[in-house]
């Protein structure tokens, strides 16, 4: 159901090293760094921690997105056309995020109550 959890932060220093410590207690000892944060992945998804994309400072929303797995790049587009049919708006149309992890396809969509929300499916041409 889940491909991954985004968690917004303004020091991305900081939260690499907290994130890093508290993660691998938990047994996930693998820390990506990003320029605008860290991902920690495993098998069954993934913790991002970084900027908020629009640039703005992070608070307790700004910066959280709920990914949602999708089997294939057709989900990802029945998801979104689905949502906007649904009272939601488009924060990211379909396609390919070069970047991503394997360069998936994706899209992003704000629930009617504001909350950021995406779908992702393996790449189609990987």
């Amino acid at each position: 159901m889940f491909t991954h959890t985004f968690l917004g932060t303004n020091d991305i220093d900081q939260s690499r090293k907290f994130y890093t410590a508290v993660m691998a207690t938990l047994g996930h000892t693998t820390a990506v760094p990003l320029p605008t944060g860290t991902v920690f992945p495993s098998a069954a998804g993934a913790l991002v921690v970084g900027k908020p994309a629009n640039g703005e400072a992070h608070t307790v929303s700004n910066g959280h997105t709920l990914g949602f797995k999708a089997d294939n790049s057709a989900a990802v587009d029945a998801w979104h056309a689905a949502g906007l049919a649904n009272g939601g708006t488009c924060e990211g149309a379909p396609g390919v995020r070069e970047n991503s992890p394997g360069q998936q396809y994706g899209a992003y969509l704000r629930d009617p109550d504001g909350n950021k929300i995406c779908a992702f499916a393996p790449n189609p041409g990987a």
